[in-house]
């Protein structure tokens, strides 16, 4: 964790992983959260629904957590589609509807953005093995 900032029950984090500076907004957090120092080791979790897919997006934009990736796979079912990227050997999930798929044109081997807003983002204390909860950006 690279920044903290409180302001009431709501808490800003940075965190610096992977050459990424990514946000998180956690809202009602605990008292515990005020005494998390800077420079501690956390895990940033977050639903595969929530990560939406760009490509060649241009301009500015709200979403905090603009992560480049590569489609490694993409799994495509009637209404929805799973793609999984590879961004710089970190791997992450993105499901989407088939529609947007389509409409993006994805491809294996394309270059995209996943975006994550800030307020999707969890951050919680690093554990010994993160397979034990949900969706992560690892390794």
């Amino acid at each position: 964790m690279s920044a903290i900032e409180i302001c009431g029950s709501v808490a800003l984090i940075d965190v610096e992983a992977a050459g990424l500076h990514l946000t998180s907004t956690l809202i009602g957090t605990s008292g515990e959260v005020q005494h998390w120092p800077v420079g501690m080791a956390v895990t940033l979790m977050f639903a595969e629904t929530d990560v939406a897919l760009a490509r060649d997006l241009a301009g500015r934009i709200s979403m905090r957590n603009r992560i480049p990736a590569t489609v490694s796979a993409i799994e495509r079912g009637r209404i929805l589609s799973k793609v999984l990227l590879d961004a710089g050997g970190h791997r992450l999930q993105s499901i989407i509807t088939t529609r947007s798929t389509d409409t993006l044109g994805l491809r294996v081997g394309d270059t995209v953005e996943a975006l994550i807003k800030a307020n999707e983002m969890t951050v919680v204390p690093a554990i010994a093995d993160p397979s034990r909860i949900g969706r992560l950006v690892q390794p």
